[in-house]
């Protein structure tokens, strides 16, 4: 049996096998899953600097001398690696006196503090496959972005206490802005909300949980999924991006509905991770510094601030290396600019906006295909896998040891 690294469920379920060079056969591979196994057999990256073909141990003494020449610099990417190359990471940061940040701080990260602080209670994805009766994914489309999340964990698998399943036992929701693939699954229980008006919809919520009538939107609607919510055995929210981005630093609302919600009954919240182990970086980073993202490691010491982040540091940073992670084509203009002029290394298996950018490129082993090592699911649990293709490139773990061996 294989992992897919294709996302953060990390599906173990995998059945591979290999001809001349492709995928022959496999099972229990969605079509996110599959492609991210065919990528392994296109557009790789070789080693190069300023543009050139070299070996890889030149990229890698290249890099080295960049980083040991910078002043401030800056480590960025890390949600596609394994925890192993991690921890790495956090050293070679904490030797250099970097700043070093993931794509959680312009994601889910404003979530993922609350939920390892434990000021908003989770769960593991088995506890919602055994107990759930109701998962509502707010801001969140894991037909097209978690394809066999419905499937393993949150509507049509049979748990423990879901004999039933979907059929009879189980209830899935969508609050939403638009019509999504898995809205269409529950149209009836469809809830639509206006771009930016998640914080005026939980507060309707309140309102009706409180016995008083909303004053937003389809008042029948509203007080029909108060009374859905009350009549919840065990519920799990599934906040995605949608629902982030709309609160912004408003995430206090949604602490107050969870809170309100478990005085009545049961409800957990699990993050929609997108990569699959940004998680493991925030829990990682968290117990070394006590952060989960943003940390600066000048003068020896974990400081943490908005001047941290990705978005500020490429700003101000001298150099940067980006490890499984595309920044140029995902962050906002100014900063993706702000990062092409710098020296920049970048790690990736595959090319990408940033590879093609960088001065200096080091190609890697795909975790989880052609790297074994650990990852942590989007729920906190953590898994471990080997790989299933032999390939000559180091894994992304022994590409940092060996520049913070040669600097």
């Amino acid at each position: 049996m294989a992992t897919c690294t294709g996302c953060s469920l990390l599906c173990e379920d995998i059945e591979a096998e290999l001809s001349g060079g492709k995928l022959s056969k496999v099972k229990n591979l969605c079509r996110k899953g599959h492609g991210h196994f065919q990528s392994a057999f296109s557009e790789r990256t070789v080693p190069m600097i300023d543009g050139k073909k070299v070996d890889l141990d030149r990229a890698i003494a290249r890099a080295a001398e960049i980083l040991r020449s910078a002043k401030s610099p800056l480590l960025f990417g890390w949600s596609n690696s394994t925890l192993e190359a991690q921890n790495v990471g956090i050293s070679l940061a904490e030797k250099l006196d970097a700043t070093i940040d993931d794509t959680s701080s312009f994601c889910q990260g404003i979530l993922m503090e609350r939920i390892l602080s434990g000021s908003i209670p989770t769960c593991t994805l088995d506890d919602v496959r055994n107990y759930a009766d109701v998962s509502i994914f707010w801001g969140a489309d894991p037909s097209s972005s978690h394809p066999r999340h419905l499937s393993r964990f949150s509507y049509y698998p049979r748990g423990d206490k879901r004999q039933k399943s979907y059929e009879e036992e189980r209830t899935c929701m969508v609050v939403d802005v638009r019509m999504s693939a898995t809205a269409t699954l529950c149209k009836d229980y469809l809830f639509r909300v206006p771009p930016g008006g998640d914080a005026e919809f939980m507060e309707a919520i309140l309102s009706v949980l409180e016995g008083k009538i909303p004053r937003l939107g389809d008042k029948k609607k509203m007080i029909e999924l108060g009374g859905l919510l009350k009549k919840t055995e065990w519920g799990a929210i599934f906040p995605g991006l949608g629902m982030v981005y709309s609160l912004q630093d408003n995430m206090e609302v949604f602490e107050r509905l969870i809170a309100r919600l478990n005085e009545i009954t049961t409800f957990k919240v699990v993050p929609m991770v997108g990569h699959f182990n940004m998680r493991g970086f925030n829990e990682l980073l968290r117990e070394k510094t006590g952060y989960i993202n943003r940390v600066s490691f000048e003068g020896g010491a974990a400081s943490h601030g908005p001047e941290n982040s990705v978005v500020a540091a490429a700003k101000t940073c001298d150099a940067a290396l980006v490890i499984g992670s595309d920044p140029l084509s995902s962050l906002p203009f100014g900063t993706a600019r702000a990062l092409a002029r710098l020296p920049l290394i970048a790690i990736d298996p595959r090319r990408s906006l940033t590879t093609d950018a960088a001065g200096v490129v080091i190609p890697a082993a795909i975790s989880g295909l052609e790297a074994g090592g650990t990852a942590v699911r989007m729920d906190g649990v953590k898994i471990k896998f080997e790989p299933i293709i032999k390939a000559d490139l180091p894994a992304d773990e022994q590409i940092l040891s060996r520049i913070m061996e040669a600097i």
